[in-house]
C-alpha cells in the first residue's frame, strides 16, 4: 500500500472494513478483532492511528512486539488459527503498521474460549442467538437445518396416506407390510431414510411428509397476497390467503394462488378460447420450487408471494449461502443448502437438482429479477407485470 493510499484509508474513517488502533496490547481483545473480520468479509486493523484517525507512529520497538503479538495470536488464540499479512508504511514521519485479515475460508471462527464473533458496523459483536450459531455452522456445510431432529415429533405426525404412496411408488412394497408383524417399525423405517432420529422426525421429515408440519413450526407457512396497487403498505387486497401443508401441498396450492390472481392475455387465440396466463406456469413452478426448497430453515419466519399491480414478488427467508451470487446462480451454480430436503424434492415436487430451475424461469421471464438482501436477510424473486 502507497502512503497515499493509506492517508485516503484512514481519512474515510472506521467502517465494517477498517479499524484503527493506537497501539495493541490485549492478546484477547486482538483474537475477538482477528474473529470477527474472518467471520465476516475481512478487513483491515491499521496500528498507530487513534480512534479520531490522528497519526500518532509506533517506535521500531513497537513493531517488533506488536509482530510477536500479531503470530502468536492467530496461531494460539484463533481457532482454527489464520494467516495475516502485515505492511509498515512510513507516513509523515511516522511508522503505520496495516494488518490484512481476509475473510475466512474455514468459517466459523472462535476466539480461544470458544466465543463466535462478528462485524457490526465498525464494532465486533458477539454471536449469543443459537439460530445465528447454527447459520454459520451452515454456512461452513457443518450442519444442515433439515437434518436437525424437530423436538416432540414422532411417528404420529407422518401422513400415512401420503407417505405409504411415496413408499409404495420408490421402493415397491406396500407401508403395511414393510411396518407389519413381520416388518420395522414406522420410526425405524424412517430413520433409515434419513427421515427420523432416535424417534424423533426431523425437519426433513417433518415438511415433507408431515400431516400438519405447522403443528410443530408454526411459522413455516406460505403468507401470500394479491395487493390493489403498488405500495407494499397498501391497505386494499384481492385476495389474501395463509397456506400451510407439508412442502408438495405448499407447492400447490401455492400455484393455485398465482395462477387464479393472474391475468389470461388473449393474444391472437379465438374469442371461445381462456387464453394464456400472463407469466408462463412452467416459470412460477420452477420460482416456487427454488423459493420453498433453497430457503434457510433456521429462520422462523414464513415464505411470502405478494402481487402487485406491475411486479409478482417471491421471497424466501435466508439471503444467499457462502459466496453464492446472483450472477453464479444465474449462470446455473447452486449450493444446496437444504441437500437432504433436496433429494426428495426430485420425487415430490417438479424439481431435478440440476441447478438449472432459474436459468430456465429467466429463458420464460426475460425481465425476472433476482435479488440477495444480506440486511434482512432474505432472497426475492420479483416478476414484472405489464399495466
Amino acid at each position: 500500500m502507497e502512503a497515499i493510499e493509506l492517508i485516503e484509508l484512514i481519512g474515510r474513517g472506521e467502517d465494517s472494513r477498517t479499524q484503527f488502533k493506537q497501539t495493541i496490547t490485549n492478546p484477547e481483545s486482538l483474537a475477538g478483532d482477528l474473529v470477527a473480520f474472518s467471520n465476516s468479509k475481512g478487513g483491515r486493523i491499521v496500528i498507530g492511528v487513534n480512534d479520531e484517525g490522528v497519526v500518532v507512529g509506533l517506535s521500531s520497538a513497537d513493531i517488533r512486539r506488536i509482530n510477536q503479538l500479531l503470530s502468536t495470536t492467530a496461531t494460539n488464540l484463533v481457532r482454527p488459527s489464520i494467516n495475516l499479512e502485515t505492511e509498515n508504511i512510513a507516513l509523515s514521519g511516522s511508522l503505520v503498521m496495516v494488518v490484512a485479515v481476509r475473510e475466512g475460508v474455514s468459517k466459523p471462527y472462535s476466539d480461544n474460549g470458544g466465543v463466535f464473533w462478528v462485524k457490526s458496523g465498525a464494532d465486533r459483536r458477539r454471536v449469543t442467538s443459537r439460530e445465528e450459531v447454527q447459520r454459520m455452522l451452515q454456512n461452513a456445510d457443518l450442519v444442515h437445518a433439515d437434518e436437525v431432529p424437530v423436538g416432540g415429533s414422532g411417528a404420529e405426525d407422518i401422513d400415512l396416506q401420503h407417505f405409504g404412496a411415496f413408499f409404495e411408488k420408490h421402493y415397491g412394497e406396500s407401508l403395511e407390510k414393510a411396518t407389519g408383524e413381520a416388518g420395522i417399525p414406522l420410526v425405524q423405517l424412517l430413520g433409515n431414510l434419513g427421515l427420523a432420529r432416535e424417534n424423533s422426525l426431523n425437519l426433513a421429515g417433518l415438511m415433507l411428509f408431515g400431516r400438519n408440519p405447522q403443528r410443530r413450526r408454526p411459522a413455516f407457512v406460505v403468507k401470500a397476497v394479491s395487493f390493489v396497487g403498488d405500495d407494499l403498505a397498501g391497505d386494499k387486497y384481492r385476495d389474501s390467503e395463509d397456506i400451510p401443508g407439508c412442502l408438495r401441498d405448499l407447492h400447490k396450492r401455492a400455484i393455485s394462488f398465482l395462477t387464479r390472481n393472474l391475468r389470461r392475455v388473449q393474444g391472437d387465440k379465438g374469442f371461445n378460447t381462456e387464453g394464456d396466463l400472463e407469466v408462463p406456469v412452467a416459470a412460477l413452478e420452477e420460482l416456487v420450487v427454488n423459493m420453498l426448497l433453497h430457503r434457510d430453515y433456521f429462520i422462523s419466519a414464513p415464505w411470502r408471494i405478494m402481487i402487485f399491480d406491475n411486479r409478482i414478488e417471491l421471497i424466501s427467508p435466508g439471503s444467499l449461502p457462502n459466496n453464492l451470487t446472483i450472477e453464479n446462480i444465474r449462470n446455473g451454480v447452486s449450493i444446496m443448502r437444504n441437500p437432504l430436503i433436496a433429494s426428495f424434492a426430485t420425487k415430490e415436487l417438479p424439481y431435478r437438482g440440476l441447478g438449472t430451475g432459474i436459468r430456465r424461469a429467466r429463458a420464460l421471464v426475460p425481465g425476472l429479477e433476482l435479488e440477495s438482501d444480506h440486511e434482512r436477510n432474505i432472497f426475492t424473486a420479483r416478476i414484472p407485470r405489464k399495466t
